[in-house]
């Protein structure tokens, strides 16, 4: 091969089909496109496996593949024949073993033949169906909508991946053999079935991490490292304390914890990589196995050496407390890499760079494996933070507020693991019945809300991010950039059915009321306080918070038991009252430790959700502990001001509206033929990236999705427009095509309802006059007459593919109003129906489209692609072009 060919070849290697993926056991292992240098990789996976695994395969005993087909299984075109292999890390020749091989041959335009072989010993892991996810959506890209197979009929298990991954599949048998063929484009069901194996996968992933009980803690005093720094020393060092503390029945073992003499290291900087990789892994021969998690506080460049030293110890994960990674450039981001790699293509999670540890504290063990000296009681509430500084406070705002904690992650620079992994595991964790999350950034937006709002459905998820836009990018974060509204992120929040909050004293705020009472039931709150200046005050915050005010009592503070627990209790027995505020600040003396009791008392008893702002408590407090009707104790969170309580309260009720509310289906509009639309971007990109559309083209494009634009014609003069306009019918609209003034109605640069040629040949010279000042549309016509739509009101939806979020889509009514003041909704895809009717509800002008100040009301439902083809959306709920 030439240098020319071989550029060829290199460039048409579709790098991005590369992928590390968590199978169903919690290991990981790296898919990619095979490679013509696979071919021993190849033939020694094919010898190793079974007699009966070839037959399956080959429908024939082929003790080795013949040179031949070798060759050609791997010299692909990664277009019409396509390979993707699952790789694991080797001592071999290679380097590395092939476990898993998945193929494409196309048969026409829309059809190919798919075949699949995966390892003896990795069968039942779940990497056939990762294996046809990857493969389906590398042939979407390709243009191929169907695959094709022939099985045999004992081969079960590979005909059953292709019914379990959720596609219509047709089969029939004819001369001993089983002949499949299904559609690959998505359906519901096939995306619910990805979505699911994803969950399992990554919640049993962090299952091993969280449960460990054989822990590896490995320090920076190795073989041709320099001397120890004395933050990574004590770092190991203080993870070694906290473990045996924690749990003495959990077995440490430590490696580079110890410092050594300096006569010891002299001379091992001078050895080679590959002579200092063998003497790191020689540092790890006494560590007995099985290990399940490995705690790592070594030097930034040691760390790929040490992840692939520990992986013969069966370690399931690697906490990587250290930074000196992509903070520090791109050879730092380099380096993060290849840690990442190491531990991926040897089956292992990675929790970090610059994590500040983990904390289990579940019935089965407690598990400290951080740099927290002091941690919360245990108790149900997850915790999980990028920010190794933000931790700390974190911590001990829970400690300190005295409420449990059931598991805390800190994931650094998420390189691997991140807040999307520990939503899969608390969405099945029996232990834990609220989630905190801090997020420096989101990496993967679109499916951070997917796992958001399947926990959402069933745990309060609290979210706080870093900078009210969310879009703040640390140093260390690998994010692509964005160009999407910071309003985007409350959009993806409010869909995912989490709570914001603006600090870390709001989410400790919203976590207790959410962790200690139930869910409110409504918005409709009473308020009991001890004077009425303070009831008012406390109503007025309330209602400020979105509750709905039902009633404010004056219990003086002077009151005996008898008669406060008489109150609470004929308040908390009202039926138009959902929540409770109770507020104690006693002008004379302290406060009374008794009244608490009576408030816990009846709020115990009441099933109702009930928070107090009592002078001197704070959190969980035994002054407002009491039994409930099971005995088990139930407590009244206690907040330091009346207007946190308030603020709490309102978000807790704002989500358990969510929650209990109808979340809709997937929607599929009705006329919208995708295959249509994607051949048509696929013949316009054809030899470039990049492509303007024409009129015309966007015209079709949306047709194909059932989105018919009216009818226009281009014009340069007055008669050109009149035989337009005669042969659309009138009334029309007269637009100029100059950009200035395109769409812009109140410069005049659009003319509606033209009732007759007179008015029409009016129009086009004033049209013309006012064009002639500004630049004109190159290569354009300078008019376009357009049909009318019936009367209405103007609205823009837009749709902009961001590097980030991907689809953005954005509802506004048109006008400089709505412009200038952000009047704009937007909706990060998927929507479901009741996301969309929500999504045209949100702009403040929204009224406009439901009979405003006696307008007749419009059809919104054609607006939302209900009941109605996109047509009917443009002609019933615009007016003009």
């Amino acid at each position: 091969m030439d240098d020319a060919t071989r550029d060829d070849a290199d460039a048409a290697y579709p790098a991005g089909w590369e992928a590390d993926v968590v199978l169903l056991d919690g290991a990981t292992t790296h898919i990619r496109p095979i490679r013509p240098q696979d071919a021993d990789a190849l033939q020694a996976f094919h010898v190793a496996q079974s007699e009966r695994s070839t037959y399956l395969r080959f429908f024939a005993h082929l003790e080795r593949l013949p040179e031949r087909d070798l060759h050609r299984l791997v010299h692909v075109d990664h277009t019409d024949r396509v390979a993707l292999v699952a790789t694991a890390d080797d001592d071999g020749p290679q380097g590395y073993r092939i476990i898993g091989v998945a193929r494409y041959d196309r048969v026409d335009e829309d059809e190919a033949e798919v075949a699949f072989n995966i390892a003896d010993a990795q069968q039942g892991r779940g990497l056939g169906s990762v294996l046809l996810e990857h493969l389906a959506a590398a042939a979407r890209e390709r243009g191929v909508r169907r695959f094709v197979a022939e099985v045999l009929p004992q081969n079960g298990r590979m005909i059953s991946v292709f019914r379990n991954a959720g596609y219509e599949v047709r089969q029939h048998a004819e001369d001993g053999v089983v002949s499949l063929a299904f559609d690959i484009d998505p359906t519901d069901r096939s995306l619910a079935v990805m979505a699911d194996r994803e969950h399992r996968a990554e919640a049993r992933s962090m299952r091993a991490v969280l449960g460990a009980r054989s822990v590896l803690v490995v320090g920076p005093v190795l073989p041709g490292a320099p001397p120890p720094r004395t933050l990574h020393l004590g770092m190991a060092r203080a993870v070694l304390a906290h473990l045996a503390l924690a749990d003495p029945q959990v077995r440490v073992q430590s490696v580079g914890t110890d410092p050594v003499p300096d006569a010891d290291a002299t001379g091992a900087a001078d050895l080679d990589e590959r002579a200092q990789a063998a003497a790191v892994a020689a540092a790890f021969e006494g560590v007995v196995g099985p290990v399940d998690l490995a705690v790592l506080a070594v030097p930034a460049q040691y760390a790929p050496a040490v992840v692939r030293a520990i992986a013969p110890t069966g370690a399931r994960a690697v906490v990587l407390m250290t930074a000196g990674f992509a903070e520090t450039g791109p050879e730092g981001l380099a380096l993060q890499r290849a840690v990442l790699a190491a531990a991926h293509r040897t089956g292992m999670r990675l929790i970090g760079p610059a994590s500040y540890g983990i904390v289990s504290l579940g019935q089965d063990g407690a598990l400290n494996a951080s740099l927290a000296d002091e941690l919360p009681a245990p108790g149900r509430l997850g915790l999980f933070s990028q920010s190794a500084a933000l931790a700390v406070p974190l911590l001990d705002a829970a400690r300190r507020r005295g409420l449990g904690l059931a598991e805390f992650v800190s994931a650094g620079h998420r390189a691997d693991v991140s807040g999307n992994d520990l939503m899969q595991f608390w969405a099945d964790d029996e232990g834990t019945d609220v989630v905190g999350l801090y997020l420096e950034s989101i990496g993967n937006p679109r499916k951070f809300s997917r796992v958001a709002r399947r926990l959402a459905l069933i745990k309060p998820v609290i979210v706080l991010t870093a900078g009210r836009s969310g879009q703040v990018v640390p140093p260390g974060h690998a994010v692509r950039p964005t160009q999407a509204p910071g309003r985007a992120v409350d959009e993806l929040m409010r869909q995912s059915g989490v709570i914001r909050v603006e600090n870390t004293h709001q989410m400790f705020d919203v976590a207790q009321v959410l962790a200690l009472q139930p869910l409110p039931a409504g918005r409709r709150v009473a308020v009991v306080a001890s004077s009425s200046s303070g009831a008012t005050f406390v109503a007025e915050a309330a209602a400020t918070a979105g509750l709905v005010v039902a009633g404010a009592q004056v219990l003086p503070e002077d009151a005996d038991d008898e008669t406060a627990e008489a109150l609470v209790r004929e308040v908390l027995r009202e039926p138009d009252v959902d929540v409770v505020i109770v507020v104690r600040i006693p002008i004379v003396g302290a406060p009374d430790p008794r009244f608490g009791r009576v408030v816990a008392r009846a709020a115990a008893d009441s099933g109702k959700t009930v928070v107090a702002c009592v002078l001197g408590l704070r959190g969980v407090t035994d002054e407002l502990t009491a039994p409930g009707p099971d005995g088990e104790p139930r407590t009244v969170p206690a907040y330091a001001t009346p207007e946190d309580a308030a603020l709490a309260l309102g978000h807790a009720a704002r989500y358990a509206t969510w929650r209990s509310r109808d979340h809709g289906r997937p929607l599929h509009p009705e006329g919208a033929d995708l295959r249509r639309a994607a051949r048509l971007v696929r013949g316009w990109l054809t030899g470039s990236a990049q492509v303007v559309l024409t009129p015309e083209q966007a015209g079709e494009l949306l047709a194909a999705v059932g989105v018919h634009v009216l009818a226009s014609t281009p014009a340069h003069d007055a008669d050109e427009a009149a035989a337009a306009a005669r042969a659309i019918g009138y009334p029309v609209a007269l637009k100029t095509t100059a950009p200035a003034l395109r769409h812009r109605a109140d410069l005049g640069g659009i003319r509606l309802d033209v009732a007759d040629e007179a008015e029409l040949r009016a129009d086009v010279a004033e049209v013309l006059a006012l064009a002639a000042e500004h630049r004109p549309e190159p290569g354009a016509a300078p008019l376009e007459v357009q049909a009318m739509a019936p009367r209405g009101s103007s609205c823009v939806v837009r749709s902009v593919e961001d590097p980030l979020y991907g689809p953005v889509i954005s509802v506004g009514l048109a006008g400089d109003a709505s412009d200038l003041l952000g009047n704009v909704a937007y909706g990060i895809p998927p929507l479901t129906d009741v996301d969309v009717a929500d999504l045209v509800r949100a702009p403040r002008a929204a009224p406009r489209l439901f009979g405003y100040r006696g307008l007749p009301p419009l059809d919104v439902a054609a607006l939302e692609g209900r009941g109605r083809t996109g047509r009917g959306a443009v002609r019933r709920a615009a007016r003009g072009p």
